[in-house]
């Protein structure tokens, strides 16, 4: 088998991508594919994607801000993108069902915070559910307790990480 080749996203993964997404989160939570089309268009250096044997398996996606929260807007639109803002906002961290557990998510994320790191952002900003609170905080991520998002009726809770 492989290693797992993390790349920067290309328009033809969009398909793939958006199936991904669908199987992770319940539709009300779901990005359609328009939204993940606009989220290449405007910040590309920002959405990565992980293969393994050729086929994608998972993938990353973010946005930048100067806010110290997401706005539930985010998700839906990149009109509140800064592209030179001090903080890069994970949208989501998608690691297709049949290969979770293997490590593939924390090959994603530590990638991420590279990249954020060499592109000279001051924080990760994150929602998660509270089963995956202990997941990012391995990263060094701080839990600021529920977050006033709605996204998708669901009960999220913010979370950042400091970069140096």
């Amino acid at each position: 088998m492989n290693p797992l080749k993390i790349r920067k996203v290309l328009p033809q993964d969009l398909d793939c991508i958006t199936q991904i997404e669908a199987i992770c989160f319940p539709a009300a939570e779901a990005a359609p594919r328009k939204v993940f089309k606009e989220r290449l268009s405007v910040f590309p250096a920002g959405f990565f994607v992980a293969e393994l044997n050729h086929q994608i398996i998972g993938f990353i996606n973010s946005g930048v801000t100067n806010e110290s929260h997401i706005e539930d807007d985010f998700f839906k639109t990149m009109d509140l993108h800064i592209p030179n803002g001090d903080n890069i906002v994970i949208f989501g961290l998608d690691v297709h069902p049949n290969y979770q557990k293997r490590g593939h998510a924390k090959e994603l994320m530590n990638h991420f915070i590279e990249a954020a790191k060499i592109d000279g952002r001051k924080n990760i900003l994150l929602t998660c559910k509270a089963h995956l609170i202990e997941f990012y905080e391995q990263f060094g991520y701080v839990n600021e307790g529920v977050s006033q998002s709605e996204h998708g009726g669901a009960k999220w809770y913010d979370m950042y990480l400091e970069l140096n």
